[in-house]
Parts: C-alpha cells; sequence; structure tokens
C-alpha cells in the first residue's frame, strides 16, 4: 500500500527581510552575503524624513549626471558613453517621479481642503 505523505505548502526562498514568511533570509549566490536589518529596534521615521532622503537621492543624481557629462567633454577616453547615458536615464526617470509624486500630494491635498 503506497501511503503519500502530506505537507504543508513548501517554504519559498527568502532573500529580502521585508518580503512575508518565516524561513529563514538566504542567500541566491553562495559567498555573497546580505544585510539583514532587524526591525524589531528600528524606529519608522516620519514622511518628512522619507521625503528629504528622496530628495536628496534625486538631487545626488542630477549631480552625477554632472559630473559624468562634464568628465565626457574634458577627458572623452575616462568615461564610457554608456554610463553617461544611464545615468541620464536614472535622473529623469527620478526626476519624473519626483514630479508625479509632488502632483499627486497638491491635488490630493487640494481635494482634502475643498472637501472641509
Amino acid at each position: 500500500m503506497n501511503v503519500m505523505n502530506v505537507m504543508g505548502a513548501p517554504e519559498m526562498l527568502r532573500t529580502n527581510p521585508a518580503h512575508a514568511g518565516t524561513a529563514k533570509i538566504s542567500n541566491l549566490i553562495p559567498g555573497q552575503e546580505i544585510a539583514v536589518n532587524d526591525s524589531s529596534d528600528k524606529k519608522m521615521g516620519t514622511f518628512e524624513t522619507y521625503l528629504m532622503n528622496a530628495v536628496k537621492e534625486m538631487n545626488d543624481q542630477q549631480l552625477d549626471v554632472g559630473r559624468k557629462t562634464e568628465q565626457l567633454i574634458t577627458d572623452p577616453d575616462s568615461v564610457d558613453i554608456h554610463e553617461v547615458t544611464t545615468a541620464m536615464a536614472k535622473a529623469q526617470m527620478s526626476l519624473s517621479l519626483a514630479q508625479t509624486v509632488i502632483d499627486r500630494v497638491v491635488s490630493g491635498w487640494n481635494e482634502l481642503s475643498t472637501n472641509r
């Protein structure tokens, strides 16, 4: 007689602590370490903190494009054109995302203020 062992669903491989599940965080690439932030003692930031960090990151990307473009003009052999193009695309995307978020926050605020 063949007895089938009934088990629960297998645990999925977790590589990010933000993902749901109870399995331990594991590496996809052997030898590569994954930084795990312990969220038990982590203090949640404010909206202002998140917003300021996002604006700083966007500004850093814009400045990086400026540096790479200047380097391309002054010493063309020291920088790859693909790096400049990629940096420009990242900066454009982050600026577009910031603009969209700002527009939605402003329209949400206007909607809330008119619904008194």
